[in-house]
Order: structure tokens, then sequence, then C-alpha cells
């Protein structure tokens, strides 16, 4: 690859600093940017479809948010799927069968790896190389300028084409909430958290009612003094077997057949009165939302703890004070830590996100959540919120976007005619009802209603 780039023409290009740098065109390569589940599958189906692919990944290995020794991984030790393996794996390449339902971040890591070998992805990933700025040529193209770790140098690189696929669990969303600079005890963002030994033997408050939340919340009842959960509404807890199978593959089989939606929603309800019971009994305010309408929190043990009182349940948090936490229903917590499981917003720090053409609240208007209608060579990989595993989704978007490009080039009227669709109004939603109105929830799909939205675009795109 370093031969490659050594044998294109240059030319240069002034910089912002005024320094100057040579610009290598790759020509009709494609760049992808993250060599973590979805760069690793827009890699392998950008090469099946025969396109030069370059892909640069800041770290060290593959893994992208699933290798917890990077920096910005948010995952922590005990980290499992919330998905079930069937519903997980890529198409293309299960998972082991002696594998367990739900998969550990180390397996998965390994999956990872299993895969690009596979596949021979490695060869086409440059290491330890970041993406400081992405900007559009004029022409269609792309400038990508690298930053390799530990360098100051700066090299600029011109690609037919760009696939972001980093992710959008990253970046933390920090709450302002009244007070909190005079606090004296520790806050720190779920993001930080690692492993139960931070929580040992501490007063210990968790915020955020989302699947990380809820499982550093059982952390605590495990390992800390005392643990209080602060949660703003009343949120669906789903156990990971229901009916002796795991939740996922139940409700997905609900949904293959096709039943009204109130139905399943009236059969899901049913189901967790029997393996849970009323929420209420264990101090959680009902939900205000029939299931489905937020994204579920799949877990077992959680509610295990509250049952067990070896964790307070507390509403939100109106104001911090200097050795206490005041909830909105006035009752008061002495936590020494907090962890802010408050999620995560999307940001593309190389990317001025005017080009991914934002709506008034900031969220990226991407049809499919893969194509912006600004830029033809611009796309997104893996910005999705799935009630199944995400992999399976990203594949097929990935398959999505080389059968547009390669459509540009062989199929020039189809992909004309697919394009007038990208930017002929809003985006639509994908999930499988309406949503609750939160940023939680920019990016939810249905997996059978988006898979069946890709599979229409991939053949009307032509594909053999």
């Amino acid at each position: 690859m370093a031969q490659a780039l050594s044998d294109v023409g240059a030319w240069s290009v002034g910089e912002p600093d005024d320094t100057r740098s040579s610009v290598y065109d790759r020509g009709d390569a494609i760049c992808v940017i993250g060599a973590g589940s979805s760069g690793l599958a827009a890699i392998k189906n950008l090469r099946e479809r025969g396109f030069k692919v370059d892909c640069y990944e800041r770290e060290t290995d593959i893994g992208g948010a699933w290798n917890w020794r990077h920096d910005r991984s948010p995952v922590y030790a005990s980290t499992h799927l919330v998905s079930s393996k069937p519903l997980t794996q890529f198409p293309d390449f299960p998972m082991p069968d002696d594998w367990p339902d739900y998969v550990g971040h180390r397996r998965l890591l390994e999956y990872f790896g299993r895969y690009a070998d596979h596949f021979g992805l490695r060869e086409h990933i440059w290491f330890g190389t970041g993406v400081h700025r992405l900007e559009p040529v004029g022409d269609g193209r792309w400038h990508v300028m690298i930053r390799a770790q530990g360098s100051n140098e700066l090299r600029v690189l011109r690609y037919a084409a760009v696939v972001i696929a980093i992710g959008h669990n990253w970046d933390p969303r920090q709450p302002d909430y009244p007070g909190l600079g005079r606090f004296k005890g520790q806050v720190t963002h779920a993001a930080s958290y690692k492993d139960p030994s931070v929580l040992r033997d501490r007063r210990v408050l968790v915020v955020g009612g989302g699947n990380s939340g809820c499982d550093i919340a059982a952390e605590a009842a495990q390992h800390a003094a005392r643990a209080w959960h602060s949660t703003r509404r009343g949120y669906w807890f789903v156990p990971k077997y229901v009916l002796g199978r795991p939740a996922d593959q139940v409700s997905d089989q609900l949904q293959s057949l096709r039943l009204p939606l109130r139905l399943r929603q009236w059969l899901m309800h049913s189901a967790l009165r029997v393996a849970v019971g009323r929420q209420e009994r264990f101090g959680l305010p009902k939900p205000d939302h029939r299931m489905f309408q937020t994204h579920p929190i799949v877990n077992s043990q959680l509610l295990h703890c509250l049952g067990h009182g070896q964790i307070t349940p507390a509403p939100d948090v109106a104001e911090f004070e200097t050795d206490r936490v005041v909830f909105t229903d006035g009752t008061t917590a002495n936590p020494d830590l907090v962890v802010l499981a408050t999620g995560y917003q999307p940001r593309f720090e190389f990317l001025d996100p005017a080009h991914l053409d934002p709506d008034s609240a900031g969220r990226p208007r991407l049809h499919l959540h893969v194509f912006t209608p600004r830029h033809e060579g611009l796309f997104v990989a893996g910005m999705i919120q799935a009630d199944s595993g995400q992999f399976p989704l990203v594949h097929w978007q990935t398959v999505a976007i080389a059968e547009w490009l390669r459509a540009c080039g062989e199929r020039p009227t189809l992909a004309r005619e697919f394009w007038t669709q990208v930017g002929s109004g809003a985006p639509r939603g994908w999930a499988q009802t309406k949503t609750v109105d939160s940023s939680r929830h920019w990016f939810e799909v249905g997996h059978h209603r988006y898979l069946k939205a890709l599979e229409g675009a991939i053949n009307q795109l032509g594909a053999r």
C-alpha cells in the first residue's frame, strides 16, 4: 500500500495554517474510516465488488468500540451483547455453534479477528492512523487528511468516495444539572467505567436507564457500600430469556408472523407480566409508553437486585448540592461517586456537520441512515440503533453502498433514479412504531422493516 501511494502523482494544497501538503490521488479507491464492525463490513463488501479500499483506524487493532483496550471504547469488563448470537452475527460468517447465546466482548473481538483474517481485510487497513479532516473536492471526490500516531506530519489523499464507519457511541453526552459544579463527590461518565473496582465500598449513584446504566447499577449493588439508580421515566425491562428462549428471538418470531403491532405489543406485555410482574412493585415508575416505543432494557439482574434491597430506585436528578443529590420528588442521596450513564451523541470531529444535512436538533438527515443527499460520494455505516443485532444490518448497509458505487459506473441510469429518491424529501423512520421523542431514538430501526428497505434499494440498483 505504501508503494502504491508513492507511485501516484502529487500536487500541493493550502491548509488553513498555511502549511503545504502533497495530495496523493488514489484514483477510484474508496476510503473507509474506522475498523470496527461497520468498517470491516465495508472493506469486505467493497472489495468483493472490485473496489480498491484504504481503511484508516486510529487505534492499533481492529474492533472499534468492542476493543475495550482502546481509549474511546465504552465497553467494560462484564459487557455482553444484549442481542443473541443468531440475530447478531454477520450473515456470511456465523459464530461458532458452541458459543453461548449472549457473547461477551472478548469473544466478540475474537470473532472480528476471524472475520478479518478469513476475508483478508487487514492488508487494507492503516492502523495507528487517524483522520484529521475530511473535505469535498468539488467534483464529487474527497480530500482525506490523515496523521499517524506520534507524528506531526499531515498527509492528504484524494478518494472517489468515503464511508464513515466510526460508530456513534464514543462521544459522551454530559448533562448540565444545576449545582453540578459545586458537588464535592466524584462524577464520571459511563464511557470511563471499566470494572467494578472503582465502585468497591463507595456510595454510588448511577444516573441513566439505558442498558449500560442498568448493568453498572447491578454491579454497584454487588460491590458498593450503597447504591442508588436514577431514571427519568419508566422503561420496559426485558429479561434475557422469555419462555425459555432469548428474548430477541421471541420478539423476532412474533415479527416474522406479521401480526398487527397492537397484538405483538399485547403478547409482549403479557409475557412480561408473567416473567416480571408489575415493575412498580420494585419502586420503578410505570412505563408511560407501550412496548417497542422505546429501546427496551435487556437485563435480568437489575430487578433481582431491586427485589433484594441492594439498589434504591430514584427518579430523575433535580439538582446537586455540595454533599448530596436532590431528586425530582424531593428525596435525596449522599453518594461519593456519581456515574452518568447518559448516553452518547453522534459526532464526526473530522467533518463539518453541515455535510450530513442536519435538522434543527442536529440529527443527520440520511436516506436509509446511509446516504446523504448533499454528497453522492459520502456514506455513513452503522449509525443505527436496532431492535436486534447490528452486524447483519451493517452488512446490508455496506452492500447497498457498494452497489450504488458500482451502479454509478455500470448502470448510471439506475444510479440516477435511485439518487433522485435520496434527495426527495425528509428521510423516513424505520422503527416498528412511533418512538418516544428523544435523541436516544434518533437512529432507531426495526430490523424487519429496515432490512426490507435495504433489500429494495439493493435490488433497485440492479445487484447481480
